[in-house]
């Protein structure tokens, strides 16, 4: 069964007009997100490691 994909802008996108979004979209398995300067490119994931992606940023873990 294919999902059709309702995207939603970031609220962290700036609010101005133009390709400087962060969008998302979800099913009822996966997680997807693009930028919209390029919406045919996308990220596609699940919840948990996504999750643990996020943990990571936060603490630090990826800091240079």
């Amino acid at each position: 069964m294919t999902h059709v994909l309702h995207w939603q802008k970031s609220t962290f996108s700036g609010g101005g007009e133009g390709n400087t979004c962060v969008e998302l979209a979800a099913t009822p398995t996966a997680l997807h997100l693009r930028e919209s300067d390029t919406p045919d490119t996308e990220l596609t994931t699940a919840t948990v490691p996504l999750a643990h992606l996020i943990r990571g940023v936060k603490s630090g873990l990826f800091r240079v």
